[in-house]
Order: structure tokens, then sequence, then C-alpha cells
């Protein structure tokens, strides 16, 4: 099984629209960041989790033909806004996608995107909206169970699979019942946006004191803004903590 951080960008990515690198050397290629979405690959099943609005090239640069199921964190935009790229696995499938969401993020994407889930004209609805589930089972062999997190003024979904690898991409508060399902992971994909604190994500600083809280064998930071140079945090983080970088595998 893989799972495959398709982005690891912060909100605006880098280099932001503008062109703006930030402190981020733009010779180096890891240093590239699209907004966040990722992806389980099992043995006949493709869960992604999250439609970043750069969702189109990530699947191109790597080479996904087939998505069976969206799972979503949250509402905010660059979670959601490459939701119309799912058009086409409709039209291979020759059936509406199933996605699963919290309550929030459900009437967002009724309210901004009511065409994919309601017969609009002459297109038909592609995707099946559906209440996220504690616990999901995908191939047999992919077990996923969602807890929900802080992510400043409202709540995100983190999500565990196979008890083995935690997917917490926009996250500022894991809640004290839930910390120990995040202990000793194979892997922990986390939040880290920058240096300094910020209200809605976890900061290095919070990454350190996690480490020796929840002791994952691996740390990979994600959400990373163009404050975050992948050379120069590398240096800064123990041996076990890496950044991300688009495109990163992990076989799990």
């Amino acid at each position: 099984m893989k799972f495959i951080i398709l982005g690891c960008g912060s909100s605006m990515g880098v280099p932001r629209a503008d062109g703006f690198f930030g402190n981020c050397n733009p010779k180096n290629l890891k240093n590239l960041r699209s907004r966040c979405s990722a992806i389980i690959i099992g043995k006949s099943k493709n869960i992604l989790i999250d439609t970043s609005p750069d969702l189109r090239q990530q699947l191109i640069k790597n080479k996904i033909k087939k998505i069976d199921t969206v799972l979503y964190t949250h509402m905010h935009a660059d979670q959601t806004h490459g939701i119309n790229d799912l058009r086409i696995f409709y039209l291979k499938n020759k059936k509406k996608i199933p996605v699963y969401a919290d309550t929030k993020t459900k009437k967002y994407l009724l309210k901004s995107f009511s065409y994919c889930f309601q017969k609009n004209y002459d297109y038909p609805s592609i995707l099946k909206l559906n209440n996220s589930k504690k616990k999901f089972t995908f191939d047999k062999s992919i077990k996923i169970e969602s807890i929900k997190v802080g992510h400043g003024s409202i709540n995100s979904l983190s999500y565990i699979i196979n008890k083995k690898l935690a997917y917490l991409p926009d996250v500022n508060k894991i809640f004290k019942k839930d910390l120990k399902k995040f202990k000793k992971l194979n892997y922990l994909i986390i939040d880290c946006l920058r240096y300094k604190k910020h209200s809605s994500h976890f900061n290095l600083d919070d990454i350190f004191k996690l480490n020796k809280l929840l002791k994952p064998k691996k740390m990979i930071l994600t959400n990373l803004h163009s404050d975050l140079d992948y050379k120069q945090l590398s240096h800064k983080l123990p041996r076990n903590i890496k950044p991300a970088f688009d495109g990163l595998i992990l076989n799990f």
C-alpha cells in the first residue's frame, strides 16, 4: 500500500501566483509546493484526501488513473476547489464518486459546487455526498479512522490508516482524549505552517513538542509556507523528522 503526498504547500502554494518564493530557494525542486492533497493507493481502490485547487496537475504528475472515493478534511478553499477535476473519474467509473465530509464541509460543497451533486441542465451530477464516518474499510485491507482535530475556529478531520499512518494537514490542536491514537505511529504527517506561531496551524516549536509527546517513528511536515526552505528546515530537524515534498511516496 502506498500513501502519496500530492501537494504539501500552504494555501497560496510555493511560489505564490505572483512568483514569490519567500525564503525558499527556487532552484531546489522540493520547494515547488502545490496545495495539500494526498492519495492512498490500495490493491484495487484509490482513496483521495481533499481536492486541492492544483489537483489536475498533481494527478497528471503522479500518473493517477483512477479515484474511487474522496475524503475531505475540512471546508477551506485550498482543500476543496479542485473538485471539478473529479469529473473525468465519474466518466471512467460510469457511476457517481462517493464523497465523505463533515457537516460544515458538506454545506459548503453543496452551496459552492451544487452542479457536482445535482443534475444541472444537460450535465449529470458526478458525486454522491455522504456524512463522514468514524471508521471506513476499503479493499478489505484499508482501514481508516477519522478523528476531529482543532483548526483555529473550526474543526478539521484527520485520518489514521491501518493504525500505522496519520494525516493531519490542517491542525493546531489535538484533543487530549485522542492523543493516544497518534502515539508511536510509523508515519505522522502533520501541519507545520511556519516558524512563527499561528492561530490555526502548528509551527515548528509545536512540532518539536509533539515529537517528544507522540514519539512517531517518522514525522513528515506538510502545509509548508514560503518561510520554510526545504534544505534550511531539514538542517533544523532531528533525524526522525523530514519536510514533505510534492510527490513523496510512503510505503506502509
